[in-house]
């Protein structure tokens, strides 16, 4: 059996993605109609058979607490947690957590209390499908005292990630942060040929690492002052000619950092074979357990590739390449269509609505056209609301709704009156 730990890296102010980050945290934006991002890490660790784990956070935690309290309960048997390590204060620290690097030097003290041979060290904000003990059985196979994670990208992607130069055995010799275009020369490694014949020459780090024990204990002794392991301790491991190896990895991945990247990738999800397969009975997501009964649809409502979570109650005319998430509430004669609806966290009543008749009910309203948007959970939008998103529209920020990359987020909670227009 491979001892190994987790620590899943709970994100920054997730400020690019903005509105959807103004309450909650990146791990906790919801993501698929019933999941929330830190599902992703969290099922692939279980699926491998990582079943210790710990979470840190520091940003707009309150809600990515609660889903990990009432999701991640193991029983007796198993030895297996999901424990949340918030940063904190202590006599011999005072700042915040400085990088991601420096946030898991700060949790030092609390997970090497366990007995573990290897750090598997994980980001909150991706998507992805990934066997963790493949990874680590190349990391024991290579001798390494540090593996990387690393996916094959052209050179127009590559200067958004940490590259690295990986020899024929499969050893990083050199690894720069963010490249120039100017500075990819000489960075080439080997890939597959399909990926070669798709131009993708590059390696890139997906910021998914597995430290030896000791390894990362050295390194944290040796640079106290570093914070970031992309920029800092990664190079400096090599520098000073200890074992980096790489793991190519040939499956989907994808960062969720932007408003533009997030819709895609849900939408995504609508395919008839999608890159991110959430069917798959072998690498399945898990959540939280709901008792919400089936959604409900009346008045021919036509669906075309589309996810409906359950709870939802729709009398919409069309919904096509959407997301509908859990206790969604759709008006008579709307469309949904290319559009993310996160639902609600609780039903109201039909007294609830009656005695509060001059209010928005929660949900879409009748005759609505929703299209290119998101709407974030409680969102209240009246009869005969117009909704279009696309690249003609500028970025704006506006009282109940912004707009980011011709995508418009509604703002959760937001009321969007009757008969409003955004197009």
């Amino acid at each position: 059996m491979i001892k190994m730990i987790s620590l899943i890296l709970g994100g920054g102010a997730g400020s690019r993605l903005f509105p959807l980050t103004e309450h909650r945290s990146k791990p906790a934006v919801p993501i698929g109609g019933k999941y929330r991002l830190i599902d992703i890490p969290i099922s692939n660790c279980i699926n491998s058979g990582v079943k210790r784990m710990f979470i840190l956070t520091q940003y707009n935690s309150a809600s990515l607490n609660a889903h990990i309290k009432n999701t991640y309960n193991f029983d007796i048997f198993t030895k297996g947690f999901v424990d949340i390590l918030a940063a904190e204060q202590t006599p011999g620290n005072k700042e915040w957590y400085q990088g991601t690097a420096d946030a898991v030097r700060q949790s030092r003290q609390h997970y090497e209390r366990h007995d573990f041979d290897y750090v598997l060290i994980l980001s909150g904000d991706q998507l992805y499908q990934m066997d963790f003990e493949a990874m680590a059985m190349h990391h024991i196979e290579k001798g390494a005292d540090v593996t990387i994670a690393c996916l094959p990208v052209d050179a127009r992607d590559a200067t958004g990630f940490g590259i690295m130069k990986v020899s024929d055995k499969g050893y990083i010799s050199r690894f720069i942060e963010k490249p120039s275009t100017d500075e990819l020369q000489g960075w080439v490694s080997e890939v597959s040929p399909a990926n070669k014949k798709r131009g993708k020459h590059y390696l890139a780090s997906m910021g998914i690492y597995i430290f030896n024990r000791n390894a990362i204990k050295d390194l944290f002794d040796q640079y106290p002052e570093a914070t970031d392991f992309g920029k800092e301790i990664i190079p400096a491991a090599i520098k000073e000619g200890r074992k980096v190896s790489a793991y190519q990895y040939e499956g989907y991945w994808t960062d969720i950092g932007t408003i533009h990247s997030f819709f895609e990738a849900n939408i995504e999800l609508t395919d008839h074979i999608p890159s991110f397969n959430l069917f798959d009975t072998r690498s399945q997501i898990y959540t939280r357990g709901r008792m919400l009964p089936p959604a409900k649809f009346y008045g021919g409502t036509q669906v075309n590739r589309a996810l409906v979570a359950e709870g939802s109650i729709v009398h919409a005319r069309l919904i096509e390449g959407s997301i509908i998430g859990i206790r969604s509430r759709i008006g008579e004669n709307t469309v949904i269509k290319d559009a993310i609806m996160m639902g609600n966290d609780s039903y109201q009543t039909l007294q609830e609505i009656a005695l509060n008749s001059d209010e928005v009910p929660k949900g879409v309203g009748h005759y609505c056209h929703i299209e290119h948007a998101i709407l974030d959970k409680d969102c209240r939008i009246g009869n005969n609301v117009v909704i279009k998103g696309g690249s003609h529209l500028p970025d704006i920020d506006a009282d109940g709704y912004c707009i980011r990359d011709g995508v418009v987020v509604v703002k959760k909670g937001a009321v969007i009156a009757e008969g409003t227009r955004i197009m």
